[in-house]
């Protein structure tokens, strides 16, 4: 197993974030590291929602919701031959906003040679990510 984590601190409440965080179509507004995402099922995201999920340099991966809890994140995981890879996105609040945690974790035969080769690109993507969303999150409404 590998995993990654980052970690922000964000100026606007888990409500804000939530709604951000959840609009999942646009998020390659706010984050480089998307490039499009196609819905595979309904607008209306859940647990056993499929996304289809394009990112730059890497190959499309089909992404299943796995947990969904409004206001405080969702997991999603994608599976692979050899490799599942499992993404959480987590909203506390905090006494001067919310606190996001992202996590990507790889799990499976080819997780730790995954983990090591893509270090750099998953940790970039995560960032960009996490930016995104506090630049999003604290933009004047």
């Amino acid at each position: 197993m590998r995993q990654f984590h980052v970690i922000r601190e964000i100026n606007a409440t888990p409500e804000r974030v939530w709604r951000i965080m959840a609009d999942i179509e646009r998020w390659p507004e706010w984050t480089e590291s998307i490039s499009k995402i196609e819905p595979q099922d309904d607008a209306v995201f859940a647990v056993g929602s499929r996304i289809r999920v394009f990112q730059p340099k890497l190959r499309p991966a089909l992404f299943t919701i796995t947990a969904w809890e409004p206001n405080r994140g969702f997991t999603w995981t994608s599976k692979t031959m050899g490799l599942q890879v499992e993404g959480r996105h987590e909203i506390e609040a905090t006494s001067s906003g919310s606190k996001v945690t992202l996590t990507l974790k790889f799990v499976g035969l080819l997780a730790g040679v995954i983990g090591f080769v893509g270090r750099r690109l998953t940790e970039h993507y995560m960032e960009l990510e996490i930016e995104g969303l506090k630049a999003r999150s604290e933009k004047q409404r």
